[in-house]
């Protein structure tokens, strides 16, 4: 499928933002966060530009943006009106963390608005995700590693901005187990993607048959082509990206967001290093911005089949 960017920015900012917001929320739900007051109010307004900038970004793909909250009504049918709810829902334990953080509260009321925050923003991403995986004319969505790396992306990249922010906000090290843990994300969720992109690469190719269901008859061919010229849909539906470009843009992300962390996240441990945090951070977010340009472009969808003459 031919990639939209305003879907590659919403996905990718708004993931990091709930990712940041539901670190965020556990610690604060724990009370294991180090700071109080503004030490809560930075990370948490990042968090929400991150998220409102993604939103915003993914209104921009419809034809008729003002009519976005329409989708908000078939929640008991799409996830993607799920989605919407979702994320509006997760304002509400955001504002009350801000609140109770600004008149510098730390009893239960916050530890209950961290955890609220906490659940609003996993289950956003939740959301998120099966909006892909429901969708059965695309396979590559359908493979099970396609949830759990959209949870994986979203704690990392949103991970690294807060792990930043506290390494340049304590006077002395933060300790090694929130980096660490960072860095086991990191190498997991790359063993994650590179099996999915070895089972996508397995995946046979779309026929006629399969996108028919007649597939089980034998081989299925249509006596004529849909259409004799370029359309949406062969713009859009059958986009292919060169198997070559491919293996270079997947080393690309996978150094970006997997391998540069993991060491920075290293050096970082080893000789205290706070100006090493950002930089991996923005190597992250570089990473995942190629991986789910990937995510789209690779996927193909079975209509494709219909349009053999317009693909390559």
């Amino acid at each position: 499928m031919k990639p939209a960017l305003s879907v590659i920015f919403f996905t990718v900012l708004s993931g990091m933002g709930y990712g940041l917001w539901c670190l965020l929320g556990i610690a604060l739900a724990i009370g294991a966060y180090p700071h109080a007051g503004t030490g809560v109010l930075v990370p948490l307004a990042f968090g929400f530009v991150l998220v409102t900038a993604g939103l915003l970004a993914s209104t921009s793909h419809l034809g008729r943006p003002e009519r976005a909250w329409r989708a908000l009504s078939q929640w008991r049918s799409s996830w993607l009106s799920r989605e919407g709810i979702a994320s509006l829902l997760t304002y509400l334990p955001m504002l009350a963390v801000a609140w109770y953080a600004y008149f510098g509260s730390a009893g239960f009321g916050l530890r209950v608005a961290g955890a609220l925050l906490a659940l609003c923003a996993f289950a956003t991403v939740l959301c998120t995700a099966n909006i892909y995986r429901s969708l059965k004319t695309i396979r590559a969505w359908r493979a099970p590693q396609v949830l759990p790396l959209y949870f994986m992306f979203a704690l990392l990249s949103g991970g690294l901005w807060l792990w930043s922010w506290l390494l340049f906000t304590s006077k002395g090290a933060t300790g090694a187990a929130f980096p660490l843990a960072l860095l086991a994300l990191a190498v997991i969720a790359a063993i994650i993607k590179f099996d999915y992109w070895h089972a996508i690469d397995a995946l046979p190719a779309n026929t006629a048959g399969h996108a028919t269901g007649l597939e089980a008859l034998g081989a299925v061919r249509a006596f004529e082509g849909p259409v004799t010229e370029e359309s949406y849909l062969t713009r859009e539906m059958a986009f292919v990206l060169a198997r070559k470009h491919a293996a270079r843009l997947r080393q690309g992300a996978l150094a970006l967001f997997a391998v540069l962390p993991a060491l920075g996240i290293a050096i970082a441990v080893l000789v205290h290093a706070p100006w090493v945090a950002p930089v991996v951070a923005v190597a992250c977010v570089a990473g995942l911005f190629v991986e789910r340009w990937l995510f789209f472009a690779e996927a193909r969808h079975a209509v494709a089949a219909y349009f053999p003459r317009f693909r390559g």
